[in-house]
């Protein structure tokens, strides 16, 4: 059994392994929990000592496979429980993820697997993220950011990288959304800032934005 702090930390280090093949530094953790690097290192101590993370100098931290499998675990909780609130609570995409931070840290084996099969055991939670199964295991797929698009092209929106209510609350007010097709007509050379067009309706977006939207390329 870990504490919640723990289990925040082997998190944090899980979805910082997703984006770089290297060590993760005691200074990008801090920076993601908005702590200090000093407080950072006294946790890679413990949790070293308990067998979920190495540290090398120079090299940074990586999960051990028995850390990145509980790190599955606790990301895997925090995406079910944030379908189960979209779909049987009617909360908005925007509401549910400081409710999730609080119901992964459930230990309960029983009530995850059961609440996997009554929600029909989804594969991706409501910002369009992957769901670890109980083997760790991901469905991932092919995606690209919205800005890497070039004039003509389209794709079908899949994710947010920036989850945050601000950001989700602004896409709803454009009526960007999941499984939406999105059409750029043009992009700036000066900004790198995009007019698209999403059923049919035009708008124009900040390369800023287009860099936090995940498309399927069509």
């Amino acid at each position: 059994m870990f504490s919640q702090s723990e289990e925040n930390y082997i998190k944090t280090i899980y979805h910082l392994e997703t984006i770089s093949n290297k060590g993760i530094s005691t200074n990008a953790i801090a920076k993601k929990l908005e702590t200090k690097a000093s407080s950072v290192s006294d946790m890679i101590k413990k949790l070293s000592e308990k067998e979920l993370v190495v540290y090398k100098k120079y090299q940074g931290v990586k999960l051990t496979p028995f850390g990145k499998k509980n790190a599955a675990n606790i990301v895997r909780k925090h995406r079910l429980w944030e379908v189960f609130l979209v779909d049987k609570l009617n909360f908005s995409w925007d509401e549910v993820h400081e409710v999730a931070e609080q119901l992964e840290h459930i230990k309960s084996p029983k009530l995850i697997n059961q609440l996997d099969a009554l929600l029909g055991f989804p594969t991706h939670d409501p910002h369009g993220d992957p769901i670890p199964d109980k083997d760790g295991n991901l469905n991932v797929i092919d995606k690209i950011l919205l800005s890497s698009l070039l004039k003509t092209e389209s794709g079908v929106c899949v994710g947010v990288d920036d989850s945050s209510s601000e950001f989700l609350q602004f896409l709803d007010k454009k009526g960007i959304t999941l499984g939406k097709k999105i059409k750029v007509l043009e992009k700036e050379d000066y900004d790198d800032s995009l007019t698209i067009t999403i059923e049919n309706q035009k708008l124009s977006i900040s390369n800023k934005i287009a860099n936090n939207i995940y498309i399927k390329k069509l």
